[in-house]
């Protein structure tokens, strides 16, 4: 194997955070070095449409699998987030690492908490699953779309065009705006996306070489938690066109506790569900199969 890894990532300031955040790991835990390749995806591209529109978070991903296909880079770094529940077959998660706060994080500069907001006040989102949990609480609030970086998003905060935002607190702490976060909006009332605050690295599906040399440097516990929502997400036909919401915790025991939510986009409607078990793939199925009862494909379709 080359000695030198060429990580391909998007060129946000959070995006290029993780990757040098993996880069040192694999300098500091490896005998290899690192280089990074700064890439534009569609996804960053095309902030004027919602992601749900234009073929979701997928399209953070398709730059950077392409370079790795063309042989430009040799693994990409994701938020684990962003990464669609079906996987292309070209393509493996071979590392990911301790998670960050899994918690949104409720901005604003007027208003500390939710419940302050008065009746009418606009707070900007484009993930279908904030809207959907923030409609569930206070559908007396208006949510009007927010695209574009972390700096971009708190910009247009500040510029008066939201009473509030919502935003993943990991990327907050992670470019040091931690003063930013008023407070937090937390499980099991309100749930996260899945994987958020999990960072990974993706590789091709024929470089074992690669898998070999990450898959140590994977934070088992936060692997274990990440596979359940994974397999919960992908059994559900999760996507950002539809509004899930999911966190896994390990117990002392190493069993893992997953819980799920589906919710309709406007608020009117949303069911939950909770589990135990051993096996990250069977209980994100068991936790799935759940919520299917309930009548998640009604809720689901909702979205479309």
């Amino acid at each position: 194997m080359n000695k030198t890894i060429t990580i391909a990532t998007r060129e946000s300031a959070l995006a290029l955070w993780q990757s040098r955040f993996v880069a040192e790991l694999i300098e500091t835990q490896t005998d290899h070095v690192t280089q990074l390749l700064p890439m534009t995806t569609e996804g960053d591209q095309r902030l004027e449409v919602s992601l749900n529109k234009i073929g979701g978070k997928g399209l953070f991903l398709k730059e950077l699998e392409q370079a790795m296909l063309a042989g430009q880079a040799d693994i990409a770094v994701h938020s684990m987030k962003d990464v669609p529940a079906d996987l292309p077959s070209e393509f493996q998660i071979c590392a990911v690492f301790e998670r960050a706060d899994e918690s949104d994080a409720w901005v604003s500069n007027q208003f500390p908490q939710l419940a302050d907001l008065p009746a009418g006040a606009v707070v900007g989102t484009s993930s279908l699953r904030r809207q959907a949990q923030l409609l569930s609480l206070r559908p007396d609030l208006k949510v009007e779309p927010l695209r574009g970086n972390v700096n971009t998003r708190l910009q247009k905060l500040d510029d008066g065009h939201y009473d509030a935002i919502i935003l993943a607190s990991a990327g907050l702490l992670r470019l040091g705006f931690d003063e930013r976060i008023k407070s937090r909006l937390t499980a099991p009332q309100w749930l996260p996306a899945v994987a958020q605050g999990a960072v990974g690295v993706e590789c091709r599906a024929d470089r074992p070489d690669l898998a070999a040399l990450l898959a140590p440097l994977s934070d088992q516990r936060t692997w274990q938690c990440v596979r359940a929502e994974r397999a919960l997400n992908q059994r559900l036909g999760g996507s950002c066109s539809v509004a899930i919401g999911a966190l896994a915790m390990q117990l002392a025991d190493d069993s893992l506790v997953l819980r799920a939510g589906v919710f309709a986009p406007d608020g009117s409607r949303h069911i939950t569900a909770r589990q135990q078990g051993y096996d990250p793939e069977k209980l994100g199925a068991v936790v799935a199969e759940d919520l299917q009862a309930q009548g998640a494909a009604a809720i689901l379709a909702m979205a479309g």
